[in-house]
């Protein structure tokens, strides 16, 4: 475990650095904004627009204090360009072009609710494709997760799905999901390099991703031009996710890591659909239904129980 170096004179920025359990609570605080902010301007930006806003602003934004790193790290760049590069294209964009969409069709609170059932569907990935061990609580845990997100997204009848009946805006948000569930289980393969080389290789795919999808899906590269009659509402949305839920929340959550350790930090991502829930209702002036309660209490014991039979395992003799 890294101990933070101790300097009176390091200023506000670097003592906040050395506060793991504050760095934790920012990073679910912003990625859970993500979903408020994309939603409040729904109908105002087209959102393949807003994504290739946010990965070109992000890339140019983090690059200057990446660069460093990248100069230390230029002959792994150089031998895994393109590796590094599809993890921006799928963690970031793809996942982050899912959601937006999905927000035109579906509420902030539904998004939120179903991304709470991402650490039982990075489970369950692992343990389908990489033949992770898991006993028969996990798995059961991950099942009950996965009718919590499918009774959001049937806005609490699940009988729907027998008549293909969803909501096409929950199910983008679902291949969102899964998206990054398949984007974290390629993280296995990341090459080791310092975690600011990664963001601005991986941010320059996101960002090329976000353009070609423009050129291609989103009526062109032209469409940057419209964003000068854009409300102001647009413009901080757009610096929002740009800065916080791409920058700062990864930085937060590295640096949370580094003092914690993976094990401790991980719960923090069950913080992202909390914020995510509560900004929804106080910003967006949402409802919360009694299916959302009824989901989110599923979907959390499902992540209590594979967690708690999880310890129990690792407690087991050998």
């Amino acid at each position: 475990m890294t101990k933070p170096q101790t300097n009176e004179n390091r200023g506000i920025f670097a003592g906040l650095l050395d506060q793991p359990y504050l760095l934790l609570i920012a990073a679910p605080l912003f990625w859970g904004g993500n979903v408020v902010a994309a939603k409040m301007v729904v109908g105002q930006i087209d959102p393949i627009l807003l994504l290739a806003s946010r990965c070109l602003a992000a890339t140019l934004v983090i690059l200057p204090f990446a660069w460093p790193y990248l100069r230390a790290d230029w002959a792994v760049v150089r031998r895994h360009w393109p590796l590094l590069m599809a993890y921006g294209a799928v963690g970031y964009a793809l996942f982050n072009v899912f959601l937006y969409m999905g927000l035109k069709t579906t509420t902030g609170v539904n998004s939120a609710v179903e991304q709470a059932a991402l650490p039982m569907l990075i489970l369950g990935a692992n343990f389908i494709i990489f033949r992770v061990r898991a006993n028969g609580l996990q798995i059961f845990g991950v099942l009950a997760a996965i009718f919590g997100v499918l009774l959001t997204a049937t806005h609490g009848n699940p009988a729907q799905l027998l008549t293909f009946d969803l909501n096409i805006g929950d199910g983008l948000v679902i291949l969102a999901c899964l998206t990054y569930t398949a984007y974290t289980l390629a993280l296995r393969f990341r090459p080791p390099m310092h975690i600011m080389s990664f963001m601005g290789v991986s941010f320059a795919g996101a960002a090329l991703t976000g353009l070609v999808m423009l050129a291609l899906f989103g009526g062109g590269l032209g469409q940057f031009a419209t964003l000068a009659q854009a409300s102001p509402t647009v413009w901080a949305v757009i610096a929002y996710v740009a800065v916080f839920p791409s920058m700062f929340s990864q930085v937060a959550y590295a640096r949370g890591v580094e003092i914690l350790g993976a094990n401790r930090a991980a719960p923090s991502h069950n913080l992202i659909p909390v914020f995510g829930t509560l900004g929804s209702v106080l910003i967006l002036g949402e409802r919360l239904e009694a299916y959302h309660f009824l989901a989110a209490a599923i979907i959390i014991g499902g992540i209590v129980l594979a967690e708690w039979a999880a310890r129990r395992y690792r407690r087991q003799p050998a």
